[in-house]
């Protein structure tokens, strides 16, 4: 169970009643408040002894263990959770999709699989969605030739690598080839776990381990944290669509609603492993962006099976309560002069990339400006107050958009018509044009209003 702010603020110095304001708050007991709805951190209270302050740090960890896989940039984070369902709250960090590669496959597939995890980037509603992770697997068992490949890997992208062997010695001599990576290396087994702790000990990585059920997986995990490797992955080796959904949601609610730290880490899930239909893979891996893996890999997949993926992945990661917006700002559409037309939107994604897609189709380069509605649509934030001529007229001033074109004329979207009298009024020597109410007819009519102009 979470730790209450009742509970935190009997450790504070005094028992809770010093009351010395250092943190920011006026009382300790807000302070313990605070803490305990992950308002503020441990740190702000300088009084804290040690001991006390590792013993909260561990209270207050989200009970599933955030494990960062790879470095820099392309790094991918899984773990972190607290909560079984999506609507509970959210869900934190989505799951790395990958490509697995095999050192026994030819020489042409590994190059394509490789080309193939690079160039499928998808632009979406001013995101790029893409596969996340890299899986390297020795099937050949020649050690050679899994050097191979993970030194192709490493020399063609920056993404995280799963390093996959039955054989220890063939896994750990592909470690040592990326070790500043961060790999994460699977499997990790009762029987190969000594040797890895060792290999790994003084330079850790991520370690997934496999069980054959998820009782297996406990003591291994034990002994890992025991040596001090506490960045572990869950495989509790389900091969077969009911087993890994059962045994997800075991672990899942283990961790959260048990609090059973043994079990308190992120899982990985294999479709690669589980079929050798693609098509059944792509429904396995479905399953598993909802229920709950933080690692999901395929043996393979194309633009058609991907992109359903990472959108099912980003609608389902998505915070419902935040909606999708883009900054508060004036855009440039083309090379914009001072002559160009003006416009003006919301700031909901969805919005601002439709209108930006059609006035760039338009073929006129325009200025956009984008008001802040809180994420919400035109006709939407003009219902909430957010998109009227009180709001839109101080922001026009303010954008500096007037030093950027001789005219005074602003177009707006055609469903908020009935706001063009108080933008009149917010905006003296403006003249307000009532433009199209779709953005679909921007192309036709931004070429007709700019000639108009000219006339």
């Amino acid at each position: 169970m979470p730790l209450k702010g009742t509970d935190i603020v009997k450790k504070l110095p005094d028992g809770g009643k010093k009351n010395c304001k250092e943190c920011g708050f006026p009382t300790c007991f807000a302070f313990a408040m605070k803490l305990a709805a992950a308002g503020t951190t441990l740190d702000k209270c300088p009084y804290l002894a040690a001991d006390v302050k590792a013993e909260l740090e561990e209270a207050l960890a989200p009970p599933i263990k955030l494990v960062t896989i790879g470095k820099g940039g392309a790094a991918l984070q899984i773990g972190n959770e607290e909560v079984i369902y999506r609507h509970e709250k959210t869900f934190i960090h989505p799951p790395g999709i990958g490509l697995l590669i095999s050192d026994k496959e030819p020489e042409t597939t590994v190059g394509d699989k490789l080309a193939k995890v690079k160039e499928l980037q998808f632009p979406w509603v001013g995101r790029v969605l893409k596969a996340d992770v890299l899986a390297l697997q020795s099937q050949s068992g020649d050690k050679s030739k899994f050097e191979a490949l993970v030194k192709r890997a490493c020399d063609t992208t920056d993404l995280p690598l799963v390093l996959i062997s039955e054989d220890v010695d063939v896994l750990l001599s592909g470690y040592q080839l990326c070790s500043e990576r961060k790999p994460l290396l699977y499997p990790v087994t009762k029987e190969n776990i000594e040797k890895i702790i060792a290999a790994v000990k003084n330079k850790p990585t991520p370690l997934a381990v496999r069980g054959s059920s998820v009782e297996e997986l406990v003591p291994l995990t034990i002994k890992l944290k025991e040596a001090g490797l506490e960045e572990i992955v869950l495989d509790p080796g389900s091969r077969n669509f009911r087993d890994a959904v059962r045994d997800q949601t075991l672990i899942r609610r283990a961790a959260l609603k048990q609090n059973f730290k043994p079990l308190g880490y992120p899982t990985i899930g294999f479709p690669c492993f589980m079929s050798n239909d693609e098509v059944k893979q792509v429904l396995l891996a479905a399953m598993f962006v909802i229920k709950y893996p933080g690692i999901i890999i395929l043996s393979d997949f194309d633009q058609y099976s991907l992109l359903p993926l990472l959108v099912q992945r980003l609608n389902i990661y998505t915070d419902p309560r935040i909606p999708m917006s883009v900054e508060q700002k004036i855009y440039e559409i083309g090379e914009p002069t001072s002559e160009s037309p003006v416009l003006i939107t919301s700031n909901w994604a969805l919005t601002y990339f439709i209108v930006a897609s059609e006035i760039e189709g338009s073929k006129v380069p325009s200025w956009l400006l984008v008001k802040d509605t809180e994420g919400l649509g035109v006709l939407t934030g003009w219902a909430a107050g957010k998109f009227s001529g009180d709001s839109i007229g101080p922001f026009v001033k303010k954008s500096g958009i007037e030093e950027k074109v001789r005219h005074r004329r602003l177009v707006i979207p055609g469903k908020v018509a009935r706001i063009k009298g108080e933008l009149e009024e917010a905006l003296p020597g403006w003249e307000i044009i009532v433009g199209p109410r779709e953005a679909s007819e921007i192309p036709a009519y931004l070429p007709n209003l700019v000639q108009k102009w000219k006339n």
